[in-house]
């Protein structure tokens, strides 16, 4: 059988699929909405991914993804929710965290992250990631996808910025 070039990725145990992810953010968000609750969305990428990967094989890079995933499965909670993105981004949904819960989240997976060790061909490299994070709260917007766009647009901001570093973009409106 041959992979798809554009397939996405199995997203492991765990972690829920690209279209799984999106259903449970809208739910989430839902629920946030009714109950008047927080909510967070944080979008999650490995800097360099891509480069790593041209480098060391795909092994690699599912080896970091695996990496990836684990730590901020450590870094979160068990009522939280984490899926698998196109691009090899993950989401986590955050229910009843607030943006200064949704930061401290944050800032434990980058700090994290940073001590992770990989050595292919004996080559020691380190890992960065870089974080979106939006989040849902006092009414701040009314649908989902705002908060989910706010979330990318802070991971590529922080992308852009250098990575290694997460950036915080409220989900309504913005000055433009």
């Amino acid at each position: 059988m041959t992979e798809h070039l554009f397939a996405q990725p199995e997203p492991g145990p765990g972690v829920f699929s690209l279209t799984q992810i999106r259903h449970l953010m809208r739910v989430e968000f839902s629920r946030a909405q009714r109950y008047g609750y927080a909510v967070s969305c944080v979008v999650i990428a490995c800097d360099r991914l891509g480069h790593l990967r041209d480098l060391y094989g795909y092994e690699f890079r599912e080896a970091v993804m695996d990496e990836v995933v684990a730590l901020v499965q450590k870094a979160t909670r068990g009522c939280d929710y984490l899926g698998r993105l196109m691009d090899d981004r993950l989401m986590a949904i955050l229910p009843h965290t607030t943006k200064q819960g949704a930061v401290v989240s944050a800032e434990r997976i980058l700090e994290t992250a940073r001590g992770l060790d990989f050595r292919p061909e004996g080559n020691p490299i380190k890992v960065t990631l870089s974080i979106g994070i939006s989040h849902f709260e006092q009414e701040n917007t009314l649908f989902f996808d705002s908060l989910v766009e706010a979330a990318e647009e802070g991971l590529r901001e922080a992308t852009q910025r250098g990575g290694d570093r997460y950036v915080h973009l409220d989900p309504g409106p913005r000055e433009g």
